[in-house]
Parts: structure tokens; C-alpha cells; sequence
């Protein structure tokens, strides 16, 4: 199957969906977006590593803010960098020509390709936010394998806080996990039914509370439920 322009999801909705469904798409259905503290910091860092130039540098072409497609996946982005090393004898400046052309299948397919995410922070260890930016990171590898005709081993994340680099290796479970998320992010936004808050640690440091209230919602679901049960035992007793 293949997605046509007007279907294809953004990449960074899969961070989104990690961490929580509604957020997700109060996000991407229903355009709701208000900044706090993290946020910014978060979009301050993105500015600074997508406002430099593409350069070579060390034998290899690091590209900057690079667009990203999949038509299988149906998922649109930008990476904030790619870098680009090439095999023996090739110069690494040809990796800015027609980097996105599709013509010439596979003739990136002896490069070492290595996406590099940018995060605030520090890595992301506990259980509410999960495998978030590796699943990212990971679609932008996918995307990337798709248009060039490569294969990529290993992307890696760069933490404001400790300022170094984190390799995450694209192995089977990391690539069968994110493409089940996809499907999963595909039938969520177009959806029509708004997700249930869940209203758990996850709220504390959300910019949306607000606009989620979740306290309020999920008071409303739990007496949805119950008034369900209630008649479902009704109609049982009746019968």
C-alpha cells in the first residue's frame, strides 16, 4: 500500500502518540498547541541545529534540516541532521546533489547514513515516556532507507543536557515497533472520537492540560462506564 500527499502524517506525531494518545490528537486533529517551559526549550534547540549549513566536515557531508518521506508509511518530516560518509574514493560533497532524487536507485547504497535527532534534556528512561525518541528517530531512518535505497544500522540522539551523542541501533524489534505505532498513528488521526484522558504523571508537565482537562474527563468517562453497566444490568434483569 501506498499513501498519496494529502494522507501522509508527520513524523514527529509519533512522539506525541508514545507518550499519550489524547495529546496526540488534540495536537494533529483538533490543532491545539499552547508553549510552556519545556516546550520552548525543546523548540529553541531545533532553531539553533536547523538555522546552520550543510558542510563537510571530518570525511563525511552533514546535512542539515533535510526532508523526509515515506509513501509506504505515509509519514512527511525533516530530520534536523544526516550525515552522509561515503564509501573509498567517493568525495562526501556529492551527497548534496539531488540528495532526494529517485531516479538513481541505490546509489547511496554504500554510504554509512547516520540520523542524528536533537532532544532537551536528558535521555528518557521511565515507563510514561518509553521508546518516544527512538521511535522517531527510528521512522526518519525509515523514511530515509525508503527515498535513497539504503540500508541504516544505527541513528543517534544528542541530549541538551549531557551534550553528547547516544547511538540507537535500528534492530528488528525497534523497526516492528515503530511501524505498528505508525499504523496505529494512522487510525488514530482519522479518527472522529477524541481520546479518553487517562489523567495520570504524564499531566503534571503537559502543556495542553488546560485544554485537556483531564480531572474533568475522565470524571465523565468513569460515569459514562458506570451508567453503562447499570443498563446493560437492566436489560439483563429484563430478560
Amino acid at each position: 500500500m501506498a499513501y498519496f500527499d494529502d494522507q501522509l502524517l508527520p513524523i514527529s506525531a509519533l512522539q506525541h502518540l508514545v507518550f499519550c494518545e489524547r495529546q496526540c490528537a488534540l495536537i494533529h486533529v483538533e490543532r491545539v498547541w499552547t508553549e510552556n517551559a519545556l516546550t520552548a526549550e525543546g523548540q529553541w534547540l531545533h532553531r539553533k541545529t536547523n538555522t546552520g549549513r550543510n558542510e563537510t566536515h571530518s570525511g563525511h557531508r552533514i546535512v542539515r534540516s533535510m526532508d523526509l518521506v515515506s509513501s509506504r508509511l505515509g509519514l512527511i518530516g525533516k530530520s534536523d541532521v544526516v550525515e552522509f560518509k561515503p564509501p573509498e574514493g567517493v568525495s562526501p560533497s556529492t551527497a548534496s546533489l539531488s540528495i532526494t532524487d529517485r531516479s538513481g536507485p541505490n546509489r547511496f547504497a554504500n554510504w554509512l547514513i547516520t540520523p542524528i535527532e536533537y532532544k532537551r534534556g536528558k535521555p528518557k528512561t521511565n515507563r510514561i515516556w518509553g521508546d518516544c525518541d527512538r521511535v522517531q528517530l527510528c521512522a526518519q531512518a525509515l523514511c530515509l532507507e525508503e527515498m535513497l535505497g539504503t540500508n541504516i544500522v544505527v541513528g543517534q540522539l544528542f541530549y541538551g543536557e549531557q551534550r553528547r551523542r547516544l547511538d540507537v541501533e535500528f534492530d528488528a524489534t525497534l523497526r516492528e515497533k515503530t511501524e505498528d505505532l505508525v499504523v496505529r498513528l494512522h487510525k488514530l488521526l482519522h479518527s472522529v472520537q477524541l481520546p479518553v484522558a487517562v489523567n495520570d504523571r504524564r499531566c503534571i508537565r503537559c502543556s495542553l492540560k488546560e485544554q485537556c482537562m483531564p480531572e474533568q474527563t475522565q470524571t465523565r468517562s468513569k460515569a459514562s462506564r458506570w451508567i453503562g453497566r447499570q443498563l446493560e444490568n437492566f436489560r439483563n434483569d429484563s430478560e
